[in-house]
């Protein structure tokens, strides 16, 4: 049976905390502390990576600015593992408790609106959730490549996407629901997260 993980409502953190953030330092002490999965930890790193890339090269957004998406990114999934049942609102809470900057936090929320109950709404909202799915599903093809990420193309990737075996879990209902809330084409998307997270470690 699935878990409800409606958040139950659409607002987050307050205005009057805007600008206030953790240190990347910070946030990695908190990931560190809340995921034991060495996997999952990596996987929140790399769409960290993805988003700050995103934001600084396509957004053309300040270093500040970047670091929020790179934060929403790192800690997303921060709950997952130790609380499955409470995903997302943990992590919420926390960050409401630490005064961090509301849009961190509605990006986080915004992740998985059919698991969540949350519309994204601004562009960094809707990256997350195009990034999310797609992050976890390249790094599975390149786990089972001998090269791993060293000339993986987007037309694998997109084979792979059309077999349902393949990484099961992963939703390809999301991934086109993301994609078909942006400008950018889903072959544009999948080569810049190969190039932006080949060397997350």
């Amino acid at each position: 049976m699935e878990v409800n993980l409606s958040l139950g409502r659409t607002q987050f953190g307050n205005s009057a905390h805007i600008g206030n953030v953790l240190t990347e330092v910070e946030a990695l002490e908190l990931l560190n502390a809340w995921v034991a999965n060495e996997r999952l930890r990596l996987h929140m790193k790399q769409v960290g990576a993805v988003m700050k890339a995103w934001a600084l090269e396509r957004e053309k957004l300040p270093e500040t600015e970047a670091h929020k998406w790179l934060l929403a990114g790192v800690l997303h999934d921060a709950d997952w593992e130790k609380h499955p049942e409470g995903h997302c609102r943990i992590i919420i809470e926390e960050l409401e408790s630490r005064q961090i900057d509301p849009a961190i936090i509605q990006c986080i929320a915004s992740h998985g609106p059919r698991y969540f109950g949350v519309e994204p709404q601004t562009i960094m909202d809707k990256m997350i959730y195009v990034f999310d799915e797609l992050s976890g599903f390249i790094h599975a093809a390149a786990l089972i490549r001998p090269t791993r990420y060293e000339g993986m193309d987007v037309k694998s990737i997109l084979k792979k996407l059309k077999t349902p075996a393949f990484a099961a879990q992963v939703s390809r209902e999301d991934i086109q629901d993301a994609i078909s809330r942006i400008d950018t084409q889903l072959e544009e998307i999948i080569a810049f997260i190969i190039q932006n997270q080949k060397d997350v470690q």
